[in-house]
């Protein structure tokens, strides 16, 4: 009886959550509705509160079941044009209190996952005139942002790029608390501050090995295959020629390596 008591109470337990998935849903409803994305897919769930203005949705596209957590805060620099700022896509999860500033362009690719206040901007507080107030100074250029899809971007890290751009290798783990200032090769573990390799996978002896890649040589592939590669291998050939569906870019371990 007592087992029996304990199934029928968590069948009606927090009846408050029900309410706030209602309220979620009808809010995320209503976004679409009444925010005029760029493009919004299907499965879209937005949580209250969520700091969005309708003045730059415009400029925001987001995928298929994207699921934004309560928190996160939305915002791109103001400009005179009107491309794309904000890109993210299918499967993403960004988790609650969420920071995304961009000036030129921050893509989060498909099936990432952002854990709790994570920061990515695209660009930083200029601070050079000692004469002014940092506040009256504006932002920096900036550059680009683009998370491969696959990672999983860890608790309280941030990702900044002040210039070119920052690419977070393809099913990379970027640690909690980690600062990533500069780009991370594929299938790469960063923590710390500076962001630093800790440890990578090896696609010779297909193994998880301590260390940035640097038995790989002096280049490492960017992007595997996503369209006509069977295999999504970066030793595929057509891959390496940049056959059409394939990338050619190459990181250089030299430069992306952090720290």
């Amino acid at each position: 009886m007592i087992h029996g008591h304990h199934r029928s109470r968590a069948r009606f337990e927090d009846p408050v959550h029900t309410v706030f998935r209602c309220v979620n849903k009808l809010y995320s409803m209503w976004l679409q509705a009444t925010y005029p994305f760029a493009s919004s897919g299907r499965n879209l769930s937005i949580h209250v509160p969520c700091e969005l203005s309708r003045r730059i949705a415009h400029q925001i596209k987001l995928g298929n079941s994207v699921l934004i957590r309560k928190g996160t805060w939305f915002n791109i620099v103001p400009g005179l044009d009107r491309e794309l700022k904000i890109i993210i896509d299918d499967n993403c999860v960004i988790g609650r209190r969420n920071s995304i500033s961009a000036k030129n362009s921050i893509h989060i690719e498909r099936n990432v996952i952002l854990s709790n206040s994570v920061l990515i901007h695209d660009h930083a507080h200029a601070f050079e005139d000692i004469t002014l107030p940092i506040s009256a100074q504006g932002v920096t250029p900036g550059g680009r942002i683009r998370i491969e899809e696959g990672c999983w971007i860890g608790n309280g890290s941030s990702i900044i790029c002040n210039a070119g751009e920052l690419v977070i290798g393809r099913n990379s783990v970027v640690g909690a608390e980690a600062v990533i200032t500069k780009s991370v090769p594929p299938y790469s573990v960063v923590v710390g501050n500076p962001g630093r390799v800790v440890k990578h996978f090896d696609l010779t002896k297909q193994v998880w090995v301590d260390g940035p890649a640097r038995s790989m040589g002096t280049e490492l592939p960017r992007q595997v295959c996503g369209k006509t590669c069977p295999t999504r291998s970066p030793q595929c050939a057509a891959h390496r020629q940049g056959a059409e569906g394939h990338s050619a870019v190459y990181f250089n371990t030299q430069e992306t390596t952090n720290g």
